[in-house]
């Protein structure tokens, strides 16, 4: 008999005793004193029998979305079909990548089963795939987690069957070599074993993972992407995003939920490489299962959840509101896509919070319910049939998150603080070569804009490509009463390729 099963058998047989001393033999493990392993194990005798009844097909789901709780009482031979898809998918707004997947998104398949299951797996590769693959599955006790029995050349398909014995939230990823590099593409995902007695109800499950991407060009940089390996070695990545791309979970695809529910999200972070904070703007955690684990943590603001792990994390909705989703190393979030939104609608609680949100603040141009005219330009320009209309909208979207909050949604700025855009003889008497180096290097110092004088200063606007520089110039010069133009992409990349202007010193 394996250390495993006698250890299991051994906390059935504590269920046992404590029945008869009169105390409860169920519950929630969550419900044990933290660090008591023994307690928190409250597994049913027959839990890790042989399964019973007939084989049940696993209902699995793309993010965001769960699979139901499971409410079954008895172990089950449960199928598991996963087949591996290479497929070029949008990363960003007219930006594309070559991404390997499982079931055909990032992260892959939610799969959800119960402790004790003996579980069947298929692992199917696309005939179009260009690489073999695997998986290996945390949550499987066995070599490689299964990567050892799951090698699938295109075209085939590979079977193992492994028992769930530990409860918990694992990851699974392919572990085809080079290992880290199926992985940044995209190659991972989360498998729930869900304890005997199921876990607590709550009003909305949510599938949440983070990954880091590397890709040859910039931040944002438009067309398709490659790969790079140097960056990832590196650990530089060029994205850090929730579900695969930016903008998986804002704007029309934001979470949802109303006031006065219970959610719980399932956090996974793939990596390859970075470990993440993970922290919803405006929530406390009541409860996170650190790690995927049974040890529970109370009253949580933000959670380590390391490249490979996973973490449950609860909480109730008070007030209604825009509740940022981030990794908390907070660049990730705001220049290279870490961000998300759950958008929680309901009566307002003034005794808890006394309203006003300010989207914008928090989501830079993620703040729009799309970015559908930037893609739409990128789409144009790639053509070669980009028009000023094509760039006003665009930049119209881009102004709206990335400027406005300074200088106002109407151009009009704000009073002794930031100078108007609208009819502004400052824009109408410098050179085209001055206006473009604002976004790109910033201004500081005092200016003067219709008869006032500012001194403030703007930062630079590094994370903005040409494209988008361009624009945001020409929907600027275009709107308010400006005297109109037009920035191309290539004046821009003219003006950037120039020594930048020595800063001034701020303040």
């Amino acid at each position: 008999m394996t250390r495993k099963l006698s250890l299991i058998l051994a906390a059935a047989g504590l269920v046992a005793l404590g029945g008869c001393s009169g105390k409860p033999a169920g519950g929630n493990a969550s419900q044990a004193p933290l660090g008591n392993a023994a307690a928190a194990a409250v597994i049913p005798p027959d839990a890790f029998g042989p399964p019973q009844g007939e084989p049940i097909h696993a209902v699995l789901t793309s993010p965001p979305h769960v699979p139901p709780p499971i409410h079954r009482n008895y172990p089950a031979k449960v199928i598991v079909d996963l087949e591996v898809i290479e497929k070029e998918m949008p990363i960003s707004e007219g930006v594309s990548y070559t991404y390997w997947t499982f079931g055909g998104t990032v992260p892959g398949s939610f799969i959800r089963v119960r402790q004790g299951d003996t579980v069947e797996f298929h692992l199917k590769n696309s005939p179009d795939s260009k690489m073999p693959h695997n998986i290996d599955l945390h949550g499987v006790t066995g070599p490689g987690g299964g990567a050892a029995s799951s090698f699938t050349a295109p075209g085939h398909e590979s079977q193992f069957t492994f028992k769930a014995l530990n409860q918990g939230l694992y990851v699974y990823h392919c572990a085809t070599a080079p290992v880290g590099m199926h992985i940044a593409n995209g190659m991972y995902g989360l498998i729930l074993v869900e304890p005997p007695e199921g876990l607590a109800k709550v009003d909305h499950e949510y599938y949440v993972m983070q990954g880091d991407f590397y890709t040859t060009g910039k931040y944002r940089q438009k067309g398709h992407q490659p790969f790079d390996m140097d960056k990832a070695i590196d650990e530089k990545p060029t994205y850090v995003l929730f579900n695969g791309h930016e903008g998986s979970l804002t704007g029309d695809n934001a979470l949802t939920a109303k006031t006065n529910e219970s959610v719980r999200l399932f956090v996974g972070n793939g990596g390859p490489n970075l470990v993440s904070s993970f922290h919803v703007i405006g929530e406390i955690f009541d409860t996170v299962r650190q790690e995927g684990g049974t040890v529970e943590q109370h009253n949580v603001q933000t959670t380590l959840i390391p490249a490979g792990g996973a973490a449950m994390v609860e909480f109730h909705t008070d007030v209604p509101g825009s509740y940022v989703l981030v990794d908390h190393s907070i660049f990730r979030a705001f220049n290279k896509g870490a961000l998300g939104i759950l958008k929680v609608d309901g009566p307002e609680n003034k005794a808890i919070y006394s309203g006003k949100e300010v989207d914008s603040v928090y989501l830079g141009d993620r703040a729009e319910p799309n970015l559908q005219a930037v893609s739409e330009a990128a789409k144009a320009h790639a053509a070669g049939t980009l028009t000023k209309d094509d760039q006003i909208k665009a930049g119209q979207q881009l102004f709206t998150g990335t400027c406005s909050v300074c200088h106002q949604a109407n151009g009009e700025g704000l009073t002794n603080v930031f100078p108007p855009l609208a009819k502004s003889d400052y824009l109408a008497k410098q050179t085209r070569e001055h206006l473009i180096s604002i976004p790109l290097h910033g201004l500081t110092g005092k200016v003067t804009v219709n008869g006032a004088e500012y001194d403030s200063v703007m930062p630079p606007m590094s994370q903005l490509n040409d494209d988008e520089v361009a624009n945001i110039l020409t929907y600027v010069l275009n709107s308010w009463g400006n005297p109109g133009g037009q920035v191309t992409k290539e004046e821009v990349a003219k003006v950037r390729a120039q020594p930048a202007p020595a800063p001034a010193a701020e303040h």
